[in-house]
C-alpha cells in the first residue's frame, strides 16, 4: 500500500512542476503515505496497485487534501493579518484542483478569507465546475447515471 501511494503521489509531483514547489502538496503526500503505512502495519495488507488499494488512496487523498487546504487558508489568513509572506494563490488553486474544494469553502466561510477577491473567486468556481463535470463523466462511465 505504501509503495502504491508513494509511486502515484510522487509520480504526479514529478509530472507537474508547480507541485514540486508547493509545500502543502508535499505535506499532504507525506500524510497520505503515513496513513497508508499505519493502515498496512496495523490493520491489513494490501496488494500493490490493486483496485482496492487505489480506491483507498483516493478516499484518504480526498480527506487529507481538504484538511491541508483548510490549513493553507488558515496560514494565508494569518499571514495577511500580520503582513507577512503570503501563500501564493497558485498553491491554493492547486490544492483546490486536487480535491480540496470543500476545505477551501470551509476556509472561505469560517476564516472569511478570499471571499471578496473577484479574480480568485472566478478561478475557484471554474475549478468547482470542472470537478462537477469530471464527477458526472466518471459516474456516466461507471453506468451509475
Amino acid at each position: 500500500m505504501v509503495l502504491t501511494f508513494a509511486v502515484i503521489l510522487f509520480g504526479i509531483m514529478l509530472l507537474f512542476r508547480s507541485l514540486q514547489r508547493n509545500p502543502f502538496y508535499i505535506l499532504n503526500s507525506s500524510a497520505v503515505i503515513g496513513i497508508g503505512y499505519w493502515l498496512e502495519n496495523f490493520y491489513f495488507k494490501a496488494t500493490p496497485f490493486a483496485l482496492k488499494t487505489i480506491l483507498l488512496l483516493i478516499v484518504i487523498q480526498l480527506a487529507t487534501i481538504n484538511i491541508t487546504t483548510f490549513i493553507a487558508y488558515f496560514i494565508d489568513k494569518r499571514a495577511a493579518v500580520k503582513g507577512a509572506y503570503r501563500v501564493p494563490e497558485q498553491n491554493l488553486h492547486t490544492l483546490e484542483l486536487l480535491g480540496g474544494t470543500f476545505g477551501a469553502l470551509l476556509g472561505q466561510k469560517f476564516l472569511h478569507h478570499k471571499r471578496k477577491k473577484k479574480s480568485y473567486q472566478s478561478v475557484f468556481f471554474l475549478i468547482v465546475i470542472f470537478q462537477l463535470i469530471a464527477v458526472v463523466a466518471i459516474l456516466k462511465f461507471l453506468n451509475f447515471i
